[in-house]
This record gives structure tokens, sequence and C-alpha cells, in this order.
């Protein structure tokens, strides 16, 4: 069998390795957070000050990054390095085994892991957008509708997406009512984010995220809602966040009697108000007017996007559930743990 180049080096020069990681990560902190000081990098990526000043110096003699009074930037040839470097490091850390192993365990279109664990480096949730973005950019056609659902991990996407997207012919909708949750997460806002980043268009959709019987019925008459709900059923793509059950819940205001119900059935994952237990039954299902889970069957592009370790559950529940269409964009923390049970 052949060893690779990298199998090589692990085994005659593990410390290149463990420096070049180490630089590696330096430099995508940089560039996802820039302008930044030294103090949150040595932080954030557990480094003593000394470590950082000698790392800081070596790569600012090497020209790939810049300091000045606001922090530090990195810099064009930087950039370069750092793109060059992603399949390198993917190979070095085991993100594409991980991958492969996934998207085969979960029997879903395909899975995309970044490095890090969003639970415990909050960094790491703008690498997770950063990925979508580049998902997405991916898989656009000429015309696109894309619904998608509220979350700060969709408002972190929100602000990865450039205005070369809207290059494309893209109408962002939310993908179910909203009004309820805080404002800067609802599906209404991150619309309203995305379309502006991209110069694109957006429709809103003003309904509470849960309706009694009575309201569903009479929601659904109204032209502008009956509208918008047409566009969100046309949809080419849905990207959508998984929330962790009883976190969804609380955050929802559910009312005593049905937050019982939600933990007598154990649940541990939310999508589209469904709530799943871990061998991904609904054992509660809020009416809410938007997407449904039985409309993702019809949708051609379905990007979910969570990350974290303490998500793995709720990711591993969702996806027993999910449409082989899916794609999965994770982070190591969620992976790993994927992995496990």
């Amino acid at each position: 069998m052949e060893t690779s180049l990298i199998d090589i080096q692990k085994r005659i020069l593990p410390d290149l390795l463990q420096v070049m990681q180490k630089r590696y990560l330096i430099l995508q902190y940089i560039n996802v957070m820039q302008p930044v000081g030294r103090r949150s990098l040595s932080v954030s990526l557990n480094l003593t000050e000394r470590v950082l000043r000698s790392e800081v110096e070596f790569l600012k003699e090497q020209d790939l990054i810049s300091v000045s009074s606001q922090g530090m930037h990195i810099t064009h040839e930087g950039q370069e390095i750092l793109e060059s470097l992603e399949s390198v490091m993917r190979d070095i850390t085991g993100i594409d085994m991980l991958e492969r192993q996934l998207k085969e365990r979960m029997g879903i279109r395909k899975v995309i892991v970044v490095a890090g664990d969003s639970d415990q480096s909050p960094w790491v949730k703008s690498e997770l957008g950063r990925a979508t973005a580049s998902t997405i950019k991916d898989l656009l056609q000429p015309k696109n509708v894309i619904a998608v659902t509220g979350g700060s991990t969709m408002a972190a996407v929100a602000d990865m997406l450039t205005p070369d997207f809207g290059q494309k012919d893209l109408l962002f909708v939310p993908a179910r009512g909203g009004i309820g949750e805080d404002v800067k997460n609802q599906a209404n806002t991150v619309c309203s984010i995305m379309a502006d980043n991209t110069n694109s268009r957006h429709r809103v959709f003003y309904v509470p995220d849960q309706v009694s019987t009575e309201a569903y019925q009479s929601f659904i008459k109204e032209p502008l809602i009956f509208e918008v709900l047409n566009l969100v059923k046309s949809a080419s793509m849905v990207l959508h966040g998984i929330g962790d059950a009883i976190t969804m819940a609380e955050r929802r205001n559910t009312s005593p009697e049905d937050l019982r119900k939600i933990m007598a059935g154990n649940a541990v994952g939310e999508a589209f108000g469904y709530y799943f237990n871990e061998a991904g039954e609904i054992v509660h299902k809020v009416l809410t007017l938007g997407l449904q889970l039985s409309d993702l069957a019809n949708i051609g592009d379905v990007i979910a996007v969570a990350g974290g370790e303490s998500k793995a559950k709720a990711i591993r529940a969702y996806m027993k559930k999910a449409p082989a269409s899916t794609i999965l964009v994770t982070d190591e923390g969620a992976a790993k743990k994927l992995l496990q049970g």
C-alpha cells in the first residue's frame, strides 16, 4: 500500500505538522475575526502570550499578516496560503475521513465538517457560516427561491454572503413565521440581511411561529400570506438549523402542558416545529405556518447547518427523518460525537 507524504511526515516530523496546524489556526482566526487583538487571539486559541508573540512575529515576517493599531489583519498572500493549506489540513486532521464516515452512516447526500467546536470557540460558528455560503454558491441555479429558517447559526450564514451571489436571481423567503423569537434571529430578519448582503430580493412573513387551528385556517385565507406560503413551497433551496429540543421549546414560550409532553417524549432535537426523540420519532408537532417536513422531499437542495458537541444528539435524531437530499454542514465537535454514538 502506498504511503502518502502526509503519513510520512506524521511519522518522521510530527513537530512540523503541529506547528503547521497552529499557524493555520492563527491565520484562520484572524481571517474570520479581523481586525483582531493579540489578547482575544490568545484566549480564543488557548495559546500563551509568549507562544503567540513568536508566532505573530513569524507570520508578520513572512508577510502573511499585518499589524496595526486596530489589530491584526490577514494579507492577500496570507489569504492565498490559507486557501492552499485548507485541503492539506483537512487530510492531517482527518476531517475528510469524518465527512465520508458521517455521510455513509446518515445516508444523506453530503457532509461538510469545519475545524473546531463552536461550543468551545464561538468563532467556529462563523466558519460554519463561511462553509455554508460556499456550498450555497456551488448549488445556485439561474433563478433561486431560497427558504430560510431563523436562529443564530442562520444569522452567521447571512453574515458570510457577499454581493457576487446577487449575480444569480435570488429571492429569500422565511421558511415559516417567527414572531415571538428574538428579533435579530427571526427568519424575517435573517432573510433581510441575506438579501442586503447579496443585493437580492426578499419577502417578509409576519405571522406567529405557532398558531391555533382556528388562527391557521384564518391566516391561510389572507392573500399576502397565501402568496408567501406558495413561494415557500416552491423554493429550490432550503437553509435550516437544528435545535436542541428543550432550548427551542423554552425559546418559543411553549405552554407548560406541551413542554411536559416534549419532556415526557424524551425529545432531543427540533426542526421546522417538529420535536424528535433519539430514535428520530416525532413526539410533538407545533402547528406552524410555512414549510413542513413533508415539503422537503420536493425541494432539490436542503442544507442543514448545526455545530457544537452539545448539538450531536439533536443532529442525530433529526437526520433519521431528514430527506436523502440533505447536505449537513457541521463542526468537528459535533462530528466526532456523532460517530461515537
